[in-house]
């Protein structure tokens, strides 16, 4: 629960056990926490290397020998504290299924086509004014087996870290209009409407390019009362 000026705000964060979504009752802890040694979570970090982040590393459509399939997208935005100053130099990642909906991963058999020049996984690091960009494809919805006739919103999966190691999140991006969040229970498990309203891209014409893509714009917002939905920090 984000606490602010002193007093308890909505609860903005998905309960680690939410029944709709029903892998939960499976993955969600059964028995207390472990406090982590002081020395360990006092760290500053990622201690990652820019050097281990190379530049084509964040253009996703120029890792193989040809095109991949699907409409071609710019997604960027900012990396940003609760008090709303940029957060420099972290490590940003994302991962996606292809165009057909499909992640290039042994567990997923979905029916659909894998993309020879499609492998949905880049990484880059946050600038001086914390923002990040990809160049990537427009994911695909997916049936994912939870309920009758389950389908996934089209979305795109970041990790990010904030200014301490233990400031890891882990969140889903979703696109504007798409009628499936609605029915989505892992979109629907944010409680608070305003919070969800946060795991919506933007269209960007700023960023949207002639004749090459469109541009979506998504912040990222580590902490805070107007933090991106993650996991319950409970």
């Amino acid at each position: 629960m984000t606490v602010v000026a002193g007093r308890p705000s909505l609860v903005i964060d998905p309960a680690y056990d939410s029944p709709e979504y029903r892998s939960t009752s499976t993955r969600a802890p059964k028995q207390p926490l472990i406090m982590m040694p002081p020395g360990m979570i006092d760290a500053d970090g990622p201690v990652l290397g820019e050097g281990r982040v190379r530049p084509e590393d964040s253009d996703l459509t120029r890792r193989h020998g040809g095109d991949p399939i699907g409409e071609r997208i710019n997604v960027g935005g900012r990396l940003l504290a609760s008090d709303g100053h940029p957060i420099a130099g972290q490590l940003v990642e994302l991962w996606q299924c292809n165009a057909a909906g499909r992640y290039r991963h042994v567990v997923d058999q979905h029916r659909a086509p894998l993309d020879p020049n499609f492998t949905g996984a880049g990484r880059c690091i946050s600038g001086p004014d914390g923002s990040y960009r990809f160049v990537t494809i427009k994911p695909g919805a997916y049936p994912w087996g939870n309920h009758p006739n389950a389908w996934r919103p089209c979305h795109i999966h970041f990790s990010v870290f904030g200014r301490l190691f233990t400031e890891r999140l882990v969140t889903q991006m979703y696109f504007p209009g798409d009628p499936l969040l609605e029915y989505d229970p892992i979109f629907n498990s944010v409680r608070d409407e305003r919070a969800r309203g946060r795991l919506i891209s933007s269209f960007d014409w700023s960023t949207t390019e002639e004749e090459w893509a469109l541009g979506y714009r998504f912040d990222i917002v580590v902490g805070g009362h107007l933090a991106t939905p993650i996991e319950d920090p409970a």
